[in-house]
């Protein structure tokens, strides 16, 4: 039984199908540092703006082998043309130099910051920003809601020239801490790989890399899960959205009917149909009726 689904019945995505998952080509390709990996895939609405934004964060466990950006650009050319700017962007992952911890979470951060030197130029308004994250990206989305509440202490601390939060997190985790009892993630890596060691002036590796442990941070979220997601389950969606009620936040949580931890990113799947409203609704955005 699924007492929270809604809308009708679809086979669930593989991650093959997800794999072969393409889209339109960005209107620009923004650098946003000197690796390979630190940029941003920038689609531009077509009108005069100004543009609410959704900064895209993909995901892939945080490694290449599970696609990532190209794999979204559906979902970006589909929100484009809603008359939303998209900000898509890459990151160093574990697979790469650089990536993990810290590297990873500074590199979404400033990624996000970048948006504040393009705003005039392309017409974006940044009092209207939701982050859009899939997966590892869910977390990262969440967790960029949250970073104004790291740790003075923290290496990811620090002063953030774009207030970011709304997030719709489609098949994210919120709290790492569990994991920590097999002592590996859900994508089979150690957990160290990506929350870094204990040390004496970080004891809790989950202090500044952990949307649940930064909370509440007054931001509002929608978790989107599908029903048969075996990476992000319903069940653990639904436990973490008590969490964020009983910290103050706002959170909402939809189970996607018959859906699997790829159909909410598929522009081509009736699931999108729930998707999108969510991504307006976040924005502002007068839906049709």
């Amino acid at each position: 039984m699924c007492g929270a689904c809604v809308g009708t019945s679809v086979g669930p995505m593989t991650l093959d199908q997800y794999l072969a998952l393409r889209g339109p080509a960005p209107t620009a390709h923004i650098a946003y540092g000197t690796e390979p990996s630190q940029y941003v895939e920038f689609f531009q609405p077509e009108g005069s703006g100004p543009f609410p934004v959704a900064v895209v964060i993909h995901g892939g466990c945080f490694t290449k082998r599970f696609g990532g950006i190209e794999q979204l650009r559906g979902l970006a050319g589909a929100l484009s043309s809603q008359g939303i700017a998209v900000w898509s962007i890459e990151y160093r992952r574990l697979d790469e130099a650089g990536g993990g911890y810290p590297g990873t979470f500074v590199d979404v951060s400033t990624a996000v910051d970048a948006l504040a030197a393009e705003a005039a130029g392309r017409r974006l308004d940044l009092t209207r920003v939701v982050a859009v994250g899939h997966s590892v990206g869910g977390y990262l989305a969440q967790w960029i809601a949250a970073r104004d509440h790291i740790p003075v202490s923290s290496p990811l601390h620090g002063p953030h020239s774009v207030k970011v939060s709304s997030v719709v997190s489609l098949g994210g985790i919120g709290d790492l801490r569990p994991q920590t009892v097999q002592g590996r993630t859900a994508c089979g890596y150690p957990l160290a790989a990506i929350t870094g060691t204990p040390e004496a002036t970080r004891p809790d590796v989950f202090a500044d890399t952990t949307p649940a442990e930064l909370l509440p941070n007054g931001s509002r979220t929608v978790l989107i899960n599908g029903q048969f997601d075996d990476y992000s389950p319903p069940t653990e969606a639904a436990e973490y959205a008590r969490r964020v009620r009983r910290s103050g936040d706002q959170i909402d949580n939809i189970v996607l009917p018959h859906a699997s931890h790829y159909d909410e990113v598929a522009v081509s799947s009736p699931s999108w149909k729930l998707v999108l409203p969510q991504i307006q609704q976040a924005l502002q955005i007068r839906q049709a009726r």
